[in-house]
């Protein structure tokens, strides 16, 4: 086999370049992020707050792909800035139901321009950007309809 045709070279891996993109576009978040006092994790959080207003763990976890040994420590930082409130859950005492504070509402108008900041940074045409987005959308679909056994 020769070497160019070696499926272990990185030109060949799709997830190479997608894993390099995520690197830095999370690397270009931290700054704007640190003048909002928050991780890009605690982020994306807060941006399922400002869009859903209240939760519970479970169903965050669900639509961020994320378990709750990260979530736990993550909402414990986000209730101790203020930003959201954690109770149990009336209907199942596992759980906890969670909802963005005023304080947090109020920093959703503070992020407004981190999405604008980010578009130059990425500086892709509009049109291209809706397709970048729905073919990454539709592997992580893929994906997680193909585990691998």
């Amino acid at each position: 086999m020769q070497a160019d045709e070696n499926p272990l070279r990185l030109k060949k891996q799709l997830c190479f370049p997608i894993y390099l993109c995520s690197k830095e576009i999370i690397r270009r978040y931290a700054p704007l992020l640190k003048e909002l006092d928050l991780t890009h994790t605690q982020y994306i959080v807060m941006m399922y707050f400002w869009e859903k207003k209240q939760s519970n763990v479970r169903d965050l976890g669900r639509a961020l792909l994320l378990d709750p040994s990260t979530l736990t420590p993550l909402l414990r930082r986000l209730e101790a800035k203020g930003y959201i409130t954690r109770v149990e859950s009336k209907l199942d005492r596992r759980n906890l139901d969670i909802a963005i504070t005023d304080k947090g509402a109020r920093l959703e108008e503070k992020a407004l321009s981190v999405p604008e900041v980010m578009q130059r940074c990425i500086d892709l045409p509009e049109d291209e950007a809706k397709v970048l987005y729905n073919l990454v959308n539709k592997a992580l679909n893929n994906i997680k309809r193909n585990e691998i056994q």
